[in-house]
């Protein structure tokens, strides 16, 4: 394996100007630190609305950058953003459509003074379309997209993912889309609005079950923790907890027959092949729910991992995080010898490594370097921002 570039880290030199809140947008920022690009967050005067949600939301998608509390309201204020993102390569917010306009931060306004800017803006909807005015979260999107009608057990109400899979989905496809940019941007030397709706996303998660929607006019329903596309596939109880298989061969269907010596199984004409097996799905898993609570998680993992057949422990995050091969793949990082953060998978690329650059930023920690800094701000003219209201800024 090569040795981690001596250049840095794939995207270093780039500036990002983050002003979004909350998780998607956010998420990609994050992205982008971990890449290399120094990222400014630029947060309200209260902070991103995440900060009184609990420390482990805000920490989640923003270590790495630096942080600036900024009254957008006052003239004073938006000059300073304005000025920034003339500055930055890279932009992203998650206002409402239009909602920048009047701040003088909208794409038009500040691709004028920026040409090459890149510019992400991530909304419920879309630019677009006779729901863009409308604000939408993930539980909202879940809902809307049809992905919470493939949650849950069927015999109960749609539920939704127990994670913001479509704002972290959603954050990714726009790290997608502001690379691609880049790229481009090495050719033409102009930068672009990219516009990411979370709708859009949500839509796009539904896959092969959008597909078969498409392609036979089915509209599929949740089954619980079963996969819909081959059998034995769902959750088993054993004699101490649960395990998950997923048998999508019949080859692999074979081979957990004789390790189960359950041989007869493999000739039943309900289980014959894949096809038999998903009609049969039921009847299937009630034979083999008896046999699977006779013995212990380990045990049936053991036995499935000899006959190469995929079988896992149903883990809870605790155990999920203990797991060795979390630890050799350095799924915890420390950083700063002060927090544990979850590692960002981009750090086992071979020359440039994904990184944490810092810790999740304290509101407003980085004020008075980067204003200074950044826009040759004097120290007086600091205090008297800080003072009037116009930036926060922690004490000394």
């Amino acid at each position: 394996m090569s040795s981690p570039s001596s250049s840095g880290q794939s995207l270093s030199g780039l500036k990002a100007l983050d002003i979004s809140r909350v998780m998607a947008a956010p998420f990609a920022a994050q992205m982008l630190s971990d890449l290399g690009a120094e990222v400014i967050k630029v947060e309200a005067l209260g902070g991103d609305d995440t900060r009184i949600w609990g420390t482990h939301y805000f920490r989640s998608a923003n270590r790495g950058k630096k942080s600036i509390a900024v009254n957008l309201k006052d003239k004073r204020g938006q000059k300073i953003v304005q000025k920034l993102a003339v500055q930055s390569d890279i932009l992203l917010e998650n206002f409402k459509v239009g909602d920048l306009v009047r701040y003088g931060l909208d794409y038009e306004t500040l691709s004028n003074e920026n040409p090459g800017l890149l510019y992400l803006s991530v909304t419920g909807f879309g630019q677009t379309g006779p729901r863009s005015a409308q604000p939408g979260y993930d539980t909202i999107i879940q809902g809307m997209t049809g992905i919470m009608t493939l949650c849950g057990e069927p015999d109960r109400p749609p539920a939704r993912a127990g994670l913001p899979m479509v704002d972290i989905m959603s954050g990714l496809v726009g790290t997608v889309g502001i690379l691609a940019a880049l790229h481009e941007r090495v050719r033409s030397g102009r930068g672009q609005h990219i516009d990411i709706s979370l709708f859009d996303v949500g839509m796009m998660m539904l896959v092969d079950a959008g597909q078969d929607f498409l392609d036979h006019n089915h509209v599929q329903s949740r089954l619980g923790g079963i996969n819909r596309n081959f059998s034995p596939a769902q959750p088993f109880q054993t004699s101490d907890g649960w395990i998950t298989l997923a048998v999508a061969t019949d080859d692999q269907f074979k081979r957990m027959c004789d390790a189960m010596n359950i041989g007869e199984f493999v000739n039943d004409p309900r289980f014959y092949d894949n096809t038999a097996r998903v009609a049969n799905r039921i009847a299937l898993a009630q034979l083999l729910a008896p046999l699977f609570i006779t013995d212990a998680t380990a045990q049936w993992e053991r036995i499935f991992l000899d006959a190469k057949v995929p079988l896992s422990p149903i883990f809870n995050i605790e155990e999920a995080f203990a797991e060795p091969q979390s630890a050799a793949r350095n799924l915890i990082w420390t950083v700063e010898d002060k927090m544990r953060l979850i590692a960002n998978p981009l750090q086992h690329m071979s020359r440039t490594p994904a990184r944490p650059a810092a810790l999740p930023p304290e509101l407003g920690q980085d004020a008075r370097s980067v204003l200074c800094d950044n826009l040759e701000i004097s120290d007086d003219e600091f205090e008297t921002l800080v003072a009037d209201g116009v930036v926060g800024s922690p004490p000394e």
